[in-house]
């Protein structure tokens, strides 16, 4: 089978495209023909050898095959799964499996995957796994969202935020999202109240609180985003600077101290949260939370893919394809 496979750590100009061993299901596990794959910023991370990488495999990526989005068909079970059977389209996150994603076909444990909603394209299905459940999780988590409430995702414009931004509204959030200019009318087209391009104007300075702030890129100090916290408000960071996530994860206790306001690092609540993801299907099917894919390529394109995805261009989410022919 083809696939994609780091040589090293490294940017895109790592990756090859090569044919590898097809895998063989254990027997708790499931072979997947995989339909799609999408992008998240975790991925150029891994590969580039985020701290966390290179404490578990220091010289070399530790999982060849990149990539923990995915959609595809059952096409083999070991004998002790019992959920899925042959056939079954099914949507998974990779992440604690072993990734995998960027490639024909991919082996693991019935855990990381749920069968996919009949009315979800497998394209559509791919973008959810990490994307809109990380964004639930964080406007859902330690404070209740009510209607009229003040929300702001700031990197709105990705492919988390435009999940955060449809999520709030569902919960009839007054919503602001912040990114760079070429996103604004896209995230007003999916019901942001309000848009900032954040390189006009700095939000932590503009006079108004929020009652939730979700930051996809932080790079502030958590003293800016108490500022513009409401009474009660909550500041959660899904994805950042290192300074900004040593910040959350260890500072984030001291600035909440006091109760009236709450700061600190979401954390997934499972590995691959299944009811979460039959919620989202559910917002789906009423047109409530919708992917926004901006662009699609095929497997033999990752690291362009990639590449346009850390420089930080893509409106929404960014889609792998098996569809298309790869030499």
């Amino acid at each position: 089978m083809k696939a994609i496979y780091a040589r090293k750590y490294g940017g895109p100009e790592v990756l090859v495209l090569q044919n590898v061993e097809k895998p063989t299901p254990k027997p708790n596990e499931v072979l997947v023909k995989i339909c799609a794959a999408s992008l998240n910023a975790a991925d150029f991370e891994i590969l580039r050898g985020a701290w966390t990488s290179r404490f578990l495999s220091p010289l070399k990526p530790k999982h060849r095959i990149p990539g923990s989005d995915v959609a595809g068909i059952v096409e083999a079970v070991g004998e002790e799964v019992a959920e899925l059977q042959p056939g079954d389209e099914i949507v998974g996150d990779l992440f604690m499996y072993g990734h995998g994603a960027f490639a024909e076909y991919v082996c693991a444990t019935e855990k990381a995957f749920t069968k996919k909603s009949r009315h979800m394209t497998f394209e559509e299905a791919a973008t959810y796994p990490q994307a809109a459940i990380i964004a639930l999780q964080a406007l859902r988590g330690k404070k209740k969202i009510e209607p009229g409430h003040k929300v702001l995702i700031n990197g709105g414009g990705g492919g988390m935020g435009t999940f955060g931004i449809q999520i709030a509204k569902f919960y009839g959030a007054e919503v602001t999202g912040v990114d760079s200019a070429r996103k604004l009318e896209m995230m007003q087209s999916i019901g942001a109240d309000y848009v900032i391009d954040y390189r006009e104007e700095d939000f932590t300075k503009r006079g108004q609180n929020y009652d939730v702030i979700v930051d996809t890129v932080a790079k502030r100090s958590l003293a800016e985003y108490k500022r513009v916290l409401n009474p009660g408000g909550l500041f959660v960071m899904v994805g950042g600077s290192r300074s900004a996530i040593f910040q959350a994860a260890f500072l984030g206790p001291y600035h909440s101290r006091d109760g009236e306001k709450h700061l600190g690092l979401n954390v997934w609540s499972k590995p691959y949260n299944k009811e979460d993801m039959g919620f989202l299907e559910e917002l789906f099917e009423t047109g409530a939370v919708v992917p926004v894919i901006d662009k699609r390529y095929p497997l033999s394109e990752v690291p362009e893919a990639l590449r346009y995805l850390e420089e930080g261009l893509a409106l929404g989410k960014v889609v792998i394809t098996m569809n298309g022919k790869d030499a």
